[in-house]
């Protein structure tokens, strides 16, 4: 298995430009996005809007063609909204890359065991839903060595990782606040992406 943050390490260390669209564990103050970012006005959380970030991903992907959308996604999220895979399949944005990072768990609200999470077979619901790529990693040097192939495929591409179970067990009042919210990326991406 992987760990959330060196899972996090190596796609924020071949990002470049792409925008990084997180949710959940991926986007956790103390071991996500937020910790190790590279360039954080191309960071795009949706901590408040669980399940949406495949969403609101393809809408980014749709709207900057030209740029890398990078969805940074919980298996916990992605139960929540499975439509999205077809969703996605159907519209076929060729810069999108849906990681998954599949720890079993609930780990931002105490650990319950997602359902299915010994059952479900990412990678073929990906396939079946007609992503245009399917990889999988459970080892941080299979991924270290494999991310360059990701980046190169032609989208929309599903990548599941196996990630470490880290339970956040801080009451959500006293858990340390990440500089950038969804309000803060919303007031602050569109000059980002201006940018190049």
């Amino acid at each position: 298995m992987i760990g959330n943050t060196d899972a996090v390490k190596v796609l924020d260390s071949k990002r470049g430009n792409s925008v990084f669209v997180a949710t959940m564990n991926a986007n956790n103050v103390g071991f996500g996005l937020p910790s190790i970012s590279s360039n954080d006005a191309l960071d795009f959380p949706i901590s408040g809007a669980m399940s949406k970030a495949s969403s609101v991903g393809l809408g980014l992907a749709l709207a900057q063609p030209d740029r890398k959308i990078m969805v940074l996604d919980g298996d916990g999220s992605l139960l929540m909204n499975l439509g999205t895979l077809v969703t996605l399949s159907n519209k076929a944005p060729k810069n999108m890359y849906h990681f998954l990072f599949n720890n079993g768990v609930y780990a931002v609200t105490g650990g319950q065991p997602t359902p299915g999470a010994s059952k479900i077979d990412w990678e073929d619901m990906a396939k079946g839903a007609g992503y245009a790529a399917v990889f999988s990693f459970d080892n941080l040097e299979d991924l270290t060595t494999g991310i360059d192939a990701v980046l190169a495929s032609e989208g929309p591409v599903f990548i599941h990782l196996e990630i470490t179970p880290e339970v956040e067990e801080t009451p959500v009042a006293f858990r340390p606040r990440p500089r950038r919210s969804v309000q803060t990326a919303f007031r602050e991406l569109p000059e980002a992406l201006t940018k190049g």
